[in-house]
């Protein structure tokens, strides 16, 4: 067993000088270069590619990898701010600042475990730390850039604040383009073909849409209708009707079936944006998921996604904090907060036993 003594100074004055850096998604370069320099002064020898950096830890070539990934961009800040979101504050053991709770909590909580677990020799894993950009735009100088110039990967353990309970499910996201046709006429002689009846009328199936395949963490696919366009001229018949559906998909399904789906519900044509941002699941029989639970840590399916959905190895996502709070104003994260996601990525870590 090995022990462990936080030094949570040490890692609060790293989140705020993380806070301090605006890294705003596709824009994270001035951070990577303050991690690379802060890595290097820790005796490490971090890589980079774009604004994404890794570290590895190997203590034997055939040993299995575990990857420890969090992001270090955010969002841009909201309306709302009473505080400076660049200027981190403690007001009663709380950390406030852009970025403080998504991801600032698990990044820094994964850097300190990363820094203790490389001091174990007598470990039966590798382990490798990424912290990934792009992650809020599902950017493609993201991670999945960079996964393959990491190697090998045999288990994930995604930061991102989930109250550290453990999500061994996450849903995908599809977003589908479709578009309705019609017939261009005059109005006032009614001899056209509206498209924007015809998308009423898919708009409905969509409403009613059954998926039959119900997840025990996840529920059913969620397909809501979030934009519509028809239509350029109040007395012309319009023979185009766009409209947006978003699409949040259980791990039962792959994004190419519900694709084929909504295409043999609907009249209207249905494009997918992307297949890349697929729904993640870890069988709970995974030693990690056992020894999870053994530690008394809940397990539940995420409806929020992350760059679990890009990692290809099998996967949990577990952080401190609360994801409620992500892309608010005044977003914050308690020091305690930290401090037990340390202790809890430590545990599951230390004897780790893959049988």
């Amino acid at each position: 067993m090995n022990n462990l003594n936080i030094d949570i100074n040490k890692i609060v004055n790293l989140l705020k000088q993380i806070i301090t850096i605006p890294s705003i998604s596709g824009d994270e370069h001035l951070l990577a270069d303050f991690l690379m320099n802060w890595f290097k002064k820790e005796g490490f020898h971090p890589q980079r590619s774009d604004n994404n950096i890794w570290l590895s830890s190997i203590v034997d070539d055939s040993f299995p990898v575990i990857l420890l990934n969090s992001h270090m961009d955010t969002v841009k800040p909201v309306d709302g701010w009473v505080m400076d979101p660049f200027i981190p504050e403690i007001v009663d053991g709380k950390i406030y600042g852009l970025g403080s709770n998504d991801a600032g909590g698990s990044l820094v909580s994964m850097i300190y475990t990363f820094l203790e677990v490389d001091k174990w020799k007598d470990r039966k894993f590798n382990l490798k730390l990424l912290i990934s950009a792009e992650e809020e735009n599902s950017g493609k100088q993201g991670i999945t850039s960079v996964l393959e110039k990491i190697g090998k990967l045999d288990l994930a353990i995604v930061g991102e604040p989930t109250e550290m309970n453990m999500a061994v499910c996450e849903r995908g996201l599809l977003v589908l383009d479709c578009t309705a046709y019609g017939i261009a006429g005059h109005v006032a002689h009614r001899n056209g073909v509206n498209a924007v009846y015809k998308a009423m009328l898919d708009i409905e199936k969509i409403k009613n849409m059954v998926f039959e395949r119900h997840s025990e963490f996840l529920g059913s696919v969620q397909a809501e209708v979030t934009q519509i366009e028809g239509g350029y001229q109040h007395n012309v018949v319009p023979d185009k009707c766009r409209f947006v559906v978003d699409v949040r998909i259980n791990e039962l399904y792959t994004n190419e079936e519900v694709v084929e789906i909504f295409k043999k519900e609907l009249e209207s044509e249905v494009v997918p944006r992307s297949l890349r941002l697929r729904s993640s699941f870890i069988d709970v029989s995974h030693p990690m998921v056992k020894k999870a639970q053994q530690m008394g840590i809940k397990s539940f399916g995420s409806n929020t996604m992350s760059d679990q959905a890009l990692i290809k190895a099998p996967s949990i996502k577990i952080g401190p904090g609360d994801s409620k709070r992500s892309h608010k104003a005044d977003e914050y994260i308690g020091i305690d907060e930290i401090k037990t996601g340390i202790e809890t990525y430590y545990h599951l870590l230390n004897n780790f036993d893959w049988s």
